[in-house]
């Protein structure tokens, strides 16, 4: 009998994930005065955004919990190993 395999994403300790669209990739980039290369990095693997089928240079929005700010939102550069 084979394995259950486990969702990461559906883990309580795992934020949301999503992939940013081109409009939204250059309204951040511009917002913070930066370019895609000074982003902070994820693996295309990685298994936190491997559902959402990510191709190298996608910008990756994560939203957290935060229980002094409410939501914190964080971007990272689709990066391969």
């Amino acid at each position: 009998m084979a394995t259950p395999k486990f969702d990461v994403t559906k883990h309580i300790l795992v934020p949301k994930h999503t992939i940013i669209s081109e409009r939204e990739r250059k309204q951040v980039l511009e917002k913070y005065n930066i370019t895609y290369k000074e982003l902070p990095k994820i693996l295309v693997n990685d298994s936190a955004i491997k559902h959402l089928k990510p191709k190298v240079g996608d910008i990756v929005k994560i939203v957290r919990a935060s229980l002094t700010a409410g939501e914190t939102i964080y971007y990272r550069g689709v990066i391969n190993a």
